[in-house]
């Protein structure tokens, strides 16, 4: 009994000791399935990569369009203006309306105060001037900025201010105020030939291409009157000697007006 009963304890030890091994081993047969389990974390990667990816995107194509976009519209908007000029082209005609008019207006008012035919003869021609680019800012539907105005008024307070310089020299004697038509000459070509290079169309060109010959004849008709009248070579004041040097040696084109040598009732110069 004793010997059987050790046989059913032995086997039945066993039995227990591999039902354990089994179970143990049923369990652990759960750890790759709990493994399994975690892996799915790499494949989570993909999953933030993907919302990262939309992200990078959404953040730069956006950007993209909002700063290329706008840069180019106002370009255009401020490069052109509503009558087909650029900026500098309206702004251009609408300066040299008022410069020519303060040529103008400078020569009547010394003609008032000196009576020297110069003023009177080229104050006439600036009139011309006067019309050709006005009919330049009627083309191109642009204000005039000289309507309204009496002699000695200026839309541009700069050239208010310097219409108001120019006669408070000229008043000084007659040889100052044949110095200012000069100086006025010289001005207008060199703005005049900056605004020729801020063109490209045609018909602003033709005109003040024909501005500028009519300046360089003035200029000539003051330099001669200066001498006539004091005895006084002109000096260039705004031009440099060889290209004032080059205008004298020229000679005069068509519609140089004002070489008129008498002073009418003007006094005599003062020097």
């Amino acid at each position: 009994m004793n010997r059987m009963m050790k046989r059913f304890f032995t086997m039945l030890a066993v039995g227990i000791l591999g039902a354990s091994l089994l179970t143990a081993c049923a369990e652990g047969s759960t750890l790759p399935t709990t493994l399994t389990t975690t892996e799915p974390a790499t494949a989570e990667t993909p999953v933030d990569t993907a919302t990262e990816a939309p992200t990078e995107a959404a953040t730069e194509a956006p950007t993209e369009v909002a700063t290329e976009n706008p840069t180019e519209t106002p370009t255009e908007a401020t490069d052109t203006t509503t009558s087909g000029l650029t900026t500098e082209e309206r702004e251009g005609l609408l300066y040299m309306r008022e410069e020519e008019k303060l040529a103008r207006d400078v020569y009547l008012t010394l003609y008032e105060i000196w009576g020297h035919q110069t003023f009177a003869n080229i104050a006439k021609s600036e009139e011309q001037h006067m019309a050709a680019v006005l009919g330049l800012l009627q083309t191109y539907g642009l204000e005039d900025p000289a309507a309204g105005k009496g002699v000695g008024e200026f839309t541009n307070p700069e050239l208010q201010a310097l219409y108001d310089e120019l006669i408070e020299r000229g008043r000084q004697s007659l040889a100052e105020a044949l110095k200012v038509g000069g100086a006025i000459e010289e001005i207008d070509i060199i703005d005049l030939k900056e605004r020729i290079a801020q063109t490209d169309k045609a018909d602003i060109i033709t005109v003040y291409e024909n501005l500028m010959e009519g300046s360089k004849n003035h200029l000539r008709a003051f330099s001669r009157a200066l001498q006539q009248a004091t005895g006084e070579t002109y000096t260039p004041q705004y031009l440099s000697q060889e290209e004032y040097d080059t205008i004298m040696a020229e000679g005069d084109t068509q519609g140089g007006q004002g070489q008129g040598r008498g002073r009418g009732r003007g006094r005599s110069s003062g020097g």
